[in-house]
């Protein structure tokens, strides 16, 4: 009888989320092979350059152990709202047409770890997906965890008509071998590869605009042209960004004339036009 019900509870899921996916445009997961290379940054920047274009975002927050987004938008403090009688919810609105789903918001004691094993994750993000009211979206961002496991299968699994997943890395070796597998791991799910950004692309000295490689430059681009994938753009590392982030404040308003600012709205519009698209096969 049980198994009857969680069939039936899956069927009602899945209606549900496709009566909210069909609202939305363009559905975006991005990934990165290896953590700390700055994908939850990526993701909070292109939603910020997308919203100035003009675009009405949603980002989802699947990274459930570490939940960063509501932080670096200033909205952690955020409370979801019901929808009605039922069980749905409004995201919360981090500016005018920018919406965030995260557990961040569900968490009053910030010390507190998320200790779930696969199967609660994959409840909660389909609990996320059925019951987040966002309304009508140009793009959904879909910010996930290092790695290819349970949040991104699910993600992948569940959103039938993903548009593509954006692949995040730095230029050092050790970052390219998981991003090369983050790449196989897209096609292997028949998922399009919309593109590879070169995060941490040199340093430039704010004093003397000297470009410095500290984690060396060009590794991405050279292993999204070895793998037959489309190459969105480096973006360089400044101080000033990190700052920005931690008190939850838009670095592209901040700093609009900067080298991070100018490469992220390069990546958003390429991401705008649709030419950043790529086949499902192919690559080394």
């Amino acid at each position: 009888m049980s198994e009857g019900i969680d069939f039936a509870q899956r069927i009602a899921e899945d209606k549900a989320i496709r009566s909210h996916m069909d609202k939305i445009g363009r559905k975006i997961l991005i990934m990165s092979g290896k953590g700390g290379v700055g994908k939850t940054t990526m993701t909070v920047n292109l939603a910020n350059a997308l919203v100035d274009m003009g675009r009405t975002v949603g980002i989802l927050d699947v990274d459930l152990h570490g939940p960063n987004v509501a932080k670096m938008l200033g909205c952690e403090d955020g409370i979801l709202t019901t929808a009605g009688e039922g069980e749905n919810f409004f995201p919360v609105e981090a500016r005018p047409n920018l919406k965030v789903m995260s557990l961040a918001f569900a968490i009053r004691e910030k010390d507190s770890p998320i200790v779930w094993r696969g199967p609660m994750k994959t409840a909660a993000i389909r609990q996320f997906l059925a019951q987040a009211e966002w309304g009508e979206l140009d793009y959904l961002l879909i910010d996930s965890p290092p790695g290819t496991g349970d949040e991104q299968l699910t993600i992948c699994q569940t959103i039938k008509e993903l548009t593509g997943t954006i692949i995040v890395t730095t230029p050092q070796q050790v970052a390219i071998l998981d991003a090369r597998r983050s790449v196989s791991f897209s096609r292997s799910m028949g998922v399009a590869i919309l593109g590879i950004v070169e995060n941490m692309s040199g340093l430039f000295c704010p004093h003397c605009q000297t470009e410095i490689p500290v984690f060396g430059i060009g590794g991405g681009e050279k292993m999204a042209s070895q793998m037959d994938a489309p190459f969105l753009g480096r973006v360089p590392m400044e101080v000033p960004l990190m700052e920005a982030e931690d008190a939850g404040e838009s670095y592209l308003g901040l700093k609009p004339d900067s080298h991070v600012s100018e490469a992220i709205r390069a990546i958003a519009e390429r991401i705008d036009s649709g030419t950043a698209v790529s086949s499902t096969g192919g690559g080394a």
